[in-house]
């Protein structure tokens, strides 16, 4: 007894200056919400949630909390928001001078513009919402991780199921805006990638109401299409696609931006333990966890589990873990995320859904890889032309 009243005296004063020690980390994380124009469309059914993207950080900062409690690590989130008119690299400028951690919610210039700020260069920028495949490859920029998955590795994620099916005979609507020509530029590329080509396309430029003509002009626009498999709609505005299905010369299913549409996440994915995500998300935000939403969650596990992991709100230090083998997130999708060391990018595997169900997660069997097969998704290292991570 007298031998081991010493041990377990030394034992808690261990225990307690280590939590002391703990206790003096604070992790500050800011939100940078830059508000959006949004282009004229015909249908007024996608209201956009005025929390869209934070609420997932916010449900992500309660996890953080539920370890760090044990482990005396603080979490603080707060949100900036940036609205039309008004300049985000002057917000971003004060955000940065209250921490290093900033998740971004932005178009792709204003991400890259950011990155680029003289305040920036020692931060750890998060991009949480622009998918664009330059920020992933001659855009990139050290100092910027992705948790939203790029264009290509959701279209490459569509490209793999019409391969599994031996889907071959594809035909493609595309909008007018720009978000629209990048999906279709994206869907060609993985369809190259994948072995697959395009049949026939046609450029939707209708202004008129589909609302009361879709029954008339639909048919009559598919009509010149060759004959395909499956119909490709590039319309990531959600403008026209919705009135596609249904309405078409031939019969045939739909995919892209309508149909079974590949993206982070969605609220009819369950497995995996999602359906106790999406359970504690729609308890706290009151609606469904939308794909913004996933990738702000994402952002914020990375940085927690990263000062878990290191014990450590060192920038260098946890960067450099976020970035190395050792790093793995559980992210209720059936693998580990990780992140790509040469471009920033969470690996992760894509659902390709319809309104109703799951059908497929990419990437699909029989699609392997040598490292990884998440790495069959989106930009792989050796067609990578980032060089900002080398």
């Amino acid at each position: 007894m007298s031998i081991l009243k010493p041990i377990a005296v030394a034992a808690l004063l261990a225990f307690g200056l280590s939590a002391a020690a703990s206790a003096e980390i604070n992790v500050n994380i800011h939100y940078l919400k830059v508000e959006r124009a949004l282009p004229p469309t015909l249908s007024n059914l996608d209201p956009v949630p005025e929390n869209l993207g934070v609420s997932g950080a916010e449900v992500a900062l309660k996890d953080n909390a539920t370890t760090g409690r044990f482990l005396g690590h603080d979490y603080a989130l707060e949100t900036i928001e940036v609205y039309l008119g008004e300049d985000p690299l002057a917000s971003a400028k004060q955000a940065l001078e209250t921490t290093p951690l900033l998740l971004i919610d932005a178009p792709a210039a204003i991400v890259t513009a950011i990155a680029d700020l003289p305040e920036a260069q020692s931060a750890l920028l998060f991009n949480v919402t622009a998918p664009d495949n330059t920020l992933r490859r001659e855009n990139c920029r050290r100092n910027v991780l992705h948790t939203a998955p790029s264009l290509a590795m959701r279209t490459d994620a569509l490209a793999q199921f019409f391969v599994k099916r031996r889907w071959d005979r594809l035909a493609l609507i595309e909008g007018t805006y720009a978000q629209d020509q990048s999906y279709a530029n994206a869907l060609r590329e993985s369809l190259t990638k994948f072995g697959l080509g395009l049949r026939s396309s046609k450029t939707w430029a209708f202004d008129a109401d589909m609302r009361r003509n879709a029954a008339q002009e639909v048919p009559l626009f598919t009509q010149e299409l060759k004959d395909h498999d499956v119909l490709l709609v590039a319309d990531e505005v959600h403008d026209f696609g919705r009135y596609i299905a249904f309405n078409t010369w031939e019969p045939r299913p739909i995919a892209g931006s309508e149909g079974m549409t590949a993206t982070a996440w969605a609220p009819v994915v369950e497995q995996w333990g999602a359906a106790q995500l999406q359970s504690r998300f729609e308890k706290a935000a009151e609606r469904k966890m939308l794909p913004q939403d996933y990738a702000a969650w994402a952002a914020v596990r990375a940085i927690g589990e990263a000062v878990t992991r290191t014990s450590s709100a060192d920038l260098q230090t946890l960067r450099a873990f976020i970035l190395s083998p050792e790093f793995e997130l559980a992210g209720f999708k059936g693998r580990p995320l990780s992140f790509r060391p040469w471009n920033g990018q969470l690996r992760q595997p894509i659902p390709l859904t319809h309104s109703r169900a799951l059908v497929a997660m990419a990437p699909l069997e029989g699609f392997l890889h040598p490292v990884s097969e998440l790495d069959t998704l989106g930009q792989d290292q050796p067609e990578t032309t980032c060089t900002a991570f080398e």
